[in-house]
């Protein structure tokens, strides 16, 4: 879920919101474990939650070091900035942390062939931000 947030939210806000969306959890437990997609309504819990935070903000994602990770596009976290916050999460989810489709539809509680409309319209949108088309 904290992957999930911090894609769709940015990393500081996203770590807020996941650890504000586990507190609801524990606090309202006795409702979150009966349901069937627990995860999933605690990932819209903090996405809400995160949202009201950053009011007025753009999502910022760290500058890559390049003597960290040299194989990391330089101008990927601009470009990921660009996208909508669904793709961005998709697209970061499918090929950032290697979630497969039924895992990324679980979580956002969207279905697969969603998931895969929106991964294949944001990594458009990235390949042709990075002129990689």
């Amino acid at each position: 879920m904290r992957h999930a947030l911090i894609a769709s939210l940015g990393a500081d806000v996203g770590r807020e919101a996941a650890a504000d969306a586990l507190a609801y959890g524990w606090e309202h437990w006795d409702r979150v474990h009966a349901m069937e997609n627990a995860l999933g309504y605690l990932y819209v819990v903090g996405r809400d939650l995160g949202r009201r935070s950053r009011r007025g903000w753009r999502v910022v994602f760290p500058p890559v070091a390049d003597e960290y990770v040299p194989w990391v596009e330089p101008g990927l976290t601009g470009a990921l900035s660009t996208l909508s916050e669904r793709e961005r999460t998709v697209v970061v989810l499918l090929h950032g942390y290697g979630w497969a489709m039924s895992e990324v539809a679980i979580t956002l509680g969207i279905s697969k062939g969603s998931v895969q409309t929106y991964g294949q319209r944001g990594m458009r949108k990235l390949r042709r931000k990075l002129g990689a088309l």
